[in-house]
């Protein structure tokens, strides 16, 4: 019995040295070993004051790298784990694309007619009961009427990120729908309320039934759920402060994704495999539909344009930003706020892919150095998405 323990216990340690010495596939033909990035997720955490973060890298399609490191609970020493509650933030926009390109294959919508004329009367006499759905502001402004599925998934609708940024908190279009990139939070919630209206099904339903529950998401959701209480993550600030966790969300398809690593996995892992959706509906939600030229996403450069960014032709897909790289296409998405700073990209003709999630804003910082280091992606536009490493700040 001794000597069986002992070769049972030999071969548990082998399997693990085998799982942490095998080989990840970068973009570029070379490889790192999983030990090796383990190593190196943990030094640029320490440089980049980064708390707690999850890492997964795709090969061949498929998940080949999901580890986790720090914590949920910086206070209680709570260590972060692959199925710990994470505040997706806008790497719920990703999501909603599929459920709204899969309605779109189900003959419930098309990309380019216009919402409105879907709805028997103006999207600003409906009563609403959550903010999101308040839309009388857009009763002296008929462009609205041009706006349609494709400008909400390419941000391209004229409507601001979100109508609390404005001086007076108000919804309006500003520029011409159809004609700039300008990344909207509304522009999605316009989309999602006509949806609501045409099918009589709330998001949340729509979520689990067309994406959630097909590929085995069993721990997110829309919307906070009272399993999540049992572990989730606290996000902190660049100063390291604890973020109040908000439990009190409506659904929003832009922004209130309630996720884990494993679960966000699965998501990225059925796009590589092109599960879900029919192939049509792949190439147009990863086709430029409009090219990017600003200097960076947000803030003063979102409106000064340039050539930053040509040699990777920067353009936003439908739900997607994507860009141009010797190896195909890039499909990337971003997420961030409440303390959360997430990121996933996906290269569909290599299979390659990596997810970044994390529960500390100073991830921004070491974002750079995880691509290159894991899967050698030196194309994500971290200047563009202002990233700034912690050794160039």
């Amino acid at each position: 019995m001794k000597q069986l323990l002992i070769i049972l216990f030999s071969a548990g340690i082998f399997s693990v040295s085998a799982q942490n010495a095998s080989l990840i596939k970068r973009l570029d033909g070379s490889t790192i070993s999983a030990d090796s990035l383990t190593n190196a997720i943990k030094t640029f955490m320490s440089k980049g004051n980064v708390k707690g973060i999850g890492i997964t890298v795709f090969n061949s399609k498929k998940p080949v790298f999901m580890k986790t490191f720090g914590y949920s609970n910086v206070e209680k020493q709570k260590e972060l784990q692959t199925n710990t509650n994470l505040y997706g933030a806008s790497l719920s926009k990703a999501v909603f694309a599929v459920l709204v390109l899969k309605l779109v294959e189900e003959g419930v919508i098309t990309l380019d007619k216009p919402l409105q004329s879907y709805l028997p009367k103006p999207i600003y006499e409906y009563e609403h009961k959550v903010w999101h759905e308040d839309f009388t502001e857009l009763k002296s402004d008929p462009r609205y009427t041009k706006i349609t599925a494709r400008m909400c998934l390419d941000h391209t609708t004229g409507f601001p990120n979100w109508r609390w940024f404005e001086s007076d908190e108000k919804l309006r279009i500003k520029f011409e729908p159809g004609t700039r990139y300008s990344y909207s939070g509304e522009g999605l919630t316009y989309l999602q309320v006509v949806l609501e209206k045409i099918t009589g099904k709330p998001l949340e339903e729509l979520a689990q039934e067309k994406v959630f529950k097909p590929l085995g998401m069993t721990n997110s959701s829309y919307k906070w759920q009272d399993k999540f209480e049992k572990d989730y993550a606290y996000g902190y600030e660049h100063d390291n402060s604890l973020q109040e966790k908000d439990k009190d969300n409506a659904p929003r398809g832009a922004g209130t994704l309630e996720t884990t690593l494993e679960d966000y996995s699965k998501f990225l892992s059925a796009l590589l495999s092109k599960k879900l959706l029919k192939e049509k509906s792949y190439k147009e939600m990863f086709s430029p539909q409009i090219r990017i030229h600003s200097r960076t996403q947000f803030g003063p450069g979102a409106v000064e344009d340039g050539n930053w960014n040509d040699n990777i032709q920067l353009s936003y897909g439908l739900g997607w930003g994507i860009l141009q790289s010797p190896y195909g296409i890039g499909a990337f998405k971003e997420g961030q706020g409440s303390g959360f700073q997430n990121y996933g990209i996906i290269f569909p003709e290599k299979g390659i892919g990596m997810l970044i999630m994390s529960n500390s804003y100073n991830t921004d910082s070491i974002i750079k150095y995880l691509l290159e280091t894991g899967i050698k992606d030196t194309f994500t536009p971290w200047q563009w998405d202002q990233y700034i490493p912690y050794d160039k700040k």
